[in-house]
């Protein structure tokens, strides 16, 4: 008996804390989440292929992601990518593999007009409408294209530091030309 008690496995003291180890604690396929504002409008909509939760760092990864959302005004920002990291709200999200974000409403002219960021990787920051990325990144608007070596940025304050080398192709609209 003396080598019974020896050699049995103890239970685990309820006070010691267990190492969280990443693996996740729930996974979701074909779903959507929404998040509201606090006046009850829908902010963000995300969904995605498969979704798996790691409460070690509480982040969600995302496969066959598609996210909407709404900033100031009503402005829609559309996000797509094969793969993405997200905090538990979606407020940041690092889009991965074929990342596409487009930012304005369908339809809008001139300065307006949706403006299309392409690369293999973007960081969005949906609340305070910011994007970066350190890789190579193609910018489309209103026929307009803009290649860079990486990007910083600002919706609101109407700002972007770009990273050369550069190369560029604008279209004159048709009402300059005249």
């Amino acid at each position: 008996t003396w080598w019974l008690v020896q050699n049995t496995p103890r239970i685990a003291d309820p006070g010691q804390a267990v190492p969280a180890r990443h693996e996740p604690d729930y996974t979701m396929d074909g779903f959507t989440m929404q998040r509201f504002a606090a006046d009850g409008s829908l902010r963000v909509l995300v969904h995605g292929a498969q979704m798996r939760h790691y409460p070690d760092t509480d982040t969600i990864e995302i496969d066959g992601v598609t996210i909407r959302a709404w900033g100031a005004g009503g402005r829609l920002t559309v996000a797509t990518a094969r793969r993405a990291v997200a905090n538990a709200d979606a407020t940041e999200v690092q889009l991965q593999g074929q990342a596409r974000v487009v930012h304005g409403a369908e339809g809008s002219t001139g300065a307006d007009a949706p403006i299309e960021f392409a690369s293999e990787f973007l960081h969005a920051f949906l609340d305070t409408e910011r994007l970066k990325s350190h890789l190579p990144v193609v910018l489309r608007q209103a026929g307009s294209e803009l290649r860079v070596a990486w990007i910083e940025y600002d919706h609101l304050a109407r700002t972007a530091r770009l990273g050369g080398p550069l190369r560029g192709r604008f279209d004159v609209p048709a009402k300059a030309a005249r």
